[in-house]
């Protein structure tokens, strides 16, 4: 008896993966006159072990990318790692590791793992952005926008965290507290440095009517945060101080409802008002304790501190209280508000906790619901505005106010220019130095990268670049003096928001090879969370229109088809002290969950996202031990929907297993002997020359099969894409031979099954492959096309209904006429007809018949 070859994942994967790097199959050029696709994965963070929920997430940029190498595209698919940022630094300070070591070390680690995953990566495009190498650029386009006055630097309130000790951007402050940290966030006055986001506000919002291939809840997320308003600037006289208040407002036509302004903490009233007035200094005081986010203000109380100041209004005369408010920020606007309670939520709550009057300008709303109306109506109690709607009224309000040479209309931003400087050491030097003689100086492009010293000593407080005794001292390079350099360094996400352009040419002595980057970008098909639609991608849109205007990149918008993935989520586990034990330490006792090492009972909380600090991590390693890369991938993209967070369990993995095994089946134990095995034997047939109708049913699965496949790998719809190739196995494993023509049926039917699977598990498929006799490797193999006639049903089914309930089925052809069909119809149905009277008789094409009867 011949031995049949049984299907071992763990011989066949590590062979294929050897024999593709060996071969440098995935390495990419630039090849003029062909069409390019350029597929990216945000790339990681390296803090160590890789989950299933990064490989769902890394498999789908790959079977795209194989899907469009086998369409005919040159495609470049890069990896690399984004790895400055304060987890490294706290490994120094917590287990006296340098840095760039514990980095470099999760690097190689996660390097292996993602290699084991069979992706499709020319590594030698890897971007390590804590490297020289690419952090130079980051300086040098820095200096090129402190020239053009996209960098600058100024006194800044900021969000602070007290125990990174570090500066955080409004996006990086959860719930009042630092993202990493944890720690309530202050709020502080320090000068920094800052990229003018700003000067693209208008370009940026109208660039996202071009992102057609967004999610559009992305693109909205972007254009709420940049906030773009149209509103009215003007000045209140102020009874008690010198000069008036400045304040801007977006809704003008509630003007006549004002009954008193608030001022930010930091207005330059308030600090007046402290220098003598202990209460309102020790206000000021406690709002440093809250952040500078939008989150953070919403979710507190809203509190304020009453001024002996008072604002005159401009039409009515009519004298308001000014407060000190904790919810008003310096940053936006003119740091003062005009507070009409009863047509905004915030001005209400405060109103009602200091007994301030509410008039209502606007009608509208519920009067027995508590609470500010917000919407627009009819003007009320307004004077000469009375009975004008919303909208006429601003504009009117807005002409009288200018007519009095009080003020203008203005367009505002939400948006707020991108604080850079972070007090830390493992980030990218900001390239300036302070000298006494000549202020603040450019480094010299020369003498880039300004490298981060290496002999550092890290105690967990205060900047170690500060601290250092040495790095900081330099020569001016203007004047030659004795200077000293910038300490702070920049935000991580400055490495992240250019990194895509750096792989067209990632040995380039520019910042980008200009034809290579022409050639690449933008970025096709970019595969990222959705926690990324404001901070990460909005950044990134930034820096690449900077970019084109500096001559780098050659398009304006960086990404052109966004793919926001689902979260792989699993259940976390915890022992009686409230530690979280890992799902591969834990053992299953019928219903009840133990500790493997102890025998101790777990507590099993509800699926989450996979994370490190709920340990619910499936790693990698465990998972293709156990039953390869190829069922992790088959899994994870079964599971459900690209876009949907799908749950983690051993009995879907067992039956991706058991569906890739009869797969290797069909090759190795088929169901029909003696298929074709050599090429000058294998025949291509027409489903027109085919008699045998069993014969034309497997054609025509076979190209329904390629056709389903090839519009879901468009669609990214890879859960029905296997589902299809699910059927088209069960339609395999059922094939006899009904004649001559079967078993080339039967090979046809197995390439294609092999074709199609490919991009989604390509180990398996490249050994079939062979096992069928190719040579060639199915990287770049051309997709398989469906041939139009065999998608053509030589009959089909018509459901027949009677009143919209099923009476019967038709087996028709499928160009039956109407009138045929009909009278078939009422045919088939006619016992249900008895004693009704036929109102119509409806034919949907290639669906139904419905009778309406009554």
């Amino acid at each position: 008896m011949t031995d049949v070859k049984r299907y071992n994942p763990q011989a066949v994967e590590p062979k294929w993966q050897q024999t593709w790097e060996k071969n440098d199959i995935y390495k990419t050029h630039e090849v003029a006159g062909q069409p390019k696709s350029y597929v990216l994965t945000m790339f990681p963070y390296p803090s160590g072990n890789l989950h299933v929920g990064h490989l769902a997430n890394y498999t789908i940029g790959d079977i795209v990318a194989r899907h469009k190498k086998a369409c005919g595209f040159n495609v470049l698919h890069p990896m690399g790692f984004d790895s400055f940022g304060l987890p490294a630094e706290n490994a120094a300070i917590k287990k006296g590791v340098s840095p760039a070591g514990w980095t470099f070390q999760n690097i190689a680690q996660m390097k292996d793992e993602l290699k084991r995953c069979g992706f499709s990566y020319d590594w030698s495009r890897e971007v390590v952005t804590c490297t020289p190498e690419y952090y130079r650029f980051n300086q040098q386009l820095f200096l090129e926008m402190l020239d053009k006055g996209l960098a600058y630097q100024r006194e800044s309130m900021v969000n602070w965290d007290p125990v990174d000790n570090t500066v955080l951007a409004n996006e990086q402050v959860v719930d009042g507290k630092g993202w990493r940290s944890g720690a309530k966030v202050e709020r502080r006055s320090i000068r920094q440095w800052f990229f003018k986001i700003t000067a693209y506000a208008d370009d940026l919002i109208e660039g996202l009517q071009t992102l057609t291939a967004w999610p559009d809840r992305v693109r909205a997320m972007q254009e709420n945060w940049i906030g773009r308003s149209e509103g009215l600037e003007f000045t209140f006289d102020v009874e008690g101080a010198e000069g008036g208040l400045r304040v801007y407002t977006t809704r003008p036509d509630t003007l006549m409802g004002v009954t008193f302004c608030s001022i930010a903490p930091e207005h330059p009233l308030a600090k007046k008002l402290a220098e003598t007035d202990a209460g309102a200094a020790a206000f000021i005081q406690e709002c440093q304790g809250l952040g500078t986010s939008e989150e953070a203000i919403e979710k507190a109380e809203k509190k304020g501190y009453k001024t002996p100041y008072q604002i005159i209004h401009p039409l009515t005369g009519e004298k308001h209280p000014i407060y000190i408010a904790n919810f008003v920020l310096m940053g936006y606007g003119t740091g003062a508000v005009m507070a009409v309670p009863a047509h905004d939520d915030r001005d209400f709550e405060f109103a009602k906790k200091y007994n301030l009057p509410i008039k209502k300008v606007i009608q509208g709303g519920d009067e027995s619901l508590p609470g500010a109306y917000t919407g627009k109506g009819a003007l009320t109690n307004s004077g000469e505005f009375d009975g004008l709607s919303s909208e006429e009224a601003k504009k009117r309000v807005c002409t009288k106010i200018a007519s009095m040479g009080r003020g203008e209309t203005k367009t505002l931003y939400r948006l707020r220019d991108w604080g850079i400087s972070r007090q830390r050491y493992w980030g990218c030097p900001i390239p300036v130095v302070y000298c006494g003689q000549c202020g603040v100086v450019s480094e010299k492009k020369e003498n880039l990268p300004i490298l981060l010293p290496e002999d550092v000593t890290f105690t967990g407080v205060g900047n170690p670049l500060a601290l250092h005794p040495t790095w900081k001292h330099c020569a001016c390079p203007k004047c030659g003096g004795k200077a000293e350099r910038e300490t702070d360094t920049m935000d991580t996400f400055v490495d992240s928001s250019w990194y895509f352009a750096r792989y067209t040419s990632p040995q380039a002595n520019d910042v980008t090879d200009r034809a290579a980057a022409k050639y690449w970008l933008p970025v096709d098909h970019y595969i990222g969370g959705i926690e990324h639609a404001v901070l990460h991608l909005l950044y990134s849109r930034f820096f690449n229109r900077v970019m084109y205007d500096l001559g780098y990149v050659g398009v304006k918008e960086p990404f052109t088809k966004l793919v926001t993935q689902g979260m792989v989520l699993n259940a976390s586990y915890q022992d009686e002290s409230g530690a979280y034990i890992n799902p591969g330490d834990v053992e299953w006792e019928g219903p009840v969950a133990k500790a493997k090492a102890t025998g101790k009972s777990l507590k099993v909380n509800r699926q989450e996202k996979m994370s490190k600090s709920k340990n619910n991590g499936v790693f990698l390693n465990t998972v293709f031990d156990t039953y390869g890369v190829d069922t992790a991938r088959v899994f994870t993209m079964f599971i459900g929907p690209v876009e949907a967070d799908k749950e983690w369990t051993e009995s879907g993995a067992e039956g991706a297993w058991r569906f890739l095994g009869r797969v290797w089946n069909l090759v190795h134990q088929p169901s029909l002997k003696g298929y074709p095995q050599n090429f000058s034997d294998i025949k291509t047939i027409k489903i027109s020359n085919l008699e045998n109708k069993n014969d034309k049913e497997l054609k025509r699965a076979i190209h329904k099969a390629i056709h389903k496949c090839s519009q879901d790998a468009e669609r990214y719809q890879f859960n029905t894409w296997i589902a299809c190739l699910m059927e088209l196995s069960n339609r395999l494993q059922k094939v006899e031979a009904w004649s001559e023509a079967t078993p080339h049926l039967y090979r046809e039917g197995l390439e294609a099954m092999v074709r199609l699977l490919n991009p989604i598990a390509p180990h398996i498929t490249e050994e079939l492959w062979h096992d069928l006799g190719y040579t060639s490797t199915l990287w770049g193999h051309p997709w398989p096309k469906a041939e139009a006639d065999a998608l053509v049903d030589e009959e089909i089914t018509l459901v027949v209904q009677v009143n919209g309930k099923l009476r019967g089925r038709l087996v028709v052809a499928p160009d039956i006429a109407e009138a045929e069909a009909k009278a078939r119809a009422l045919e088939e149905v006619a016992e249900h007809l008895q004693g009704l009277t036929i109102e119509k008789c409806v034919v949907v094409p290639g669906r139904l018949v419905n009778v309406v009867a009554r």
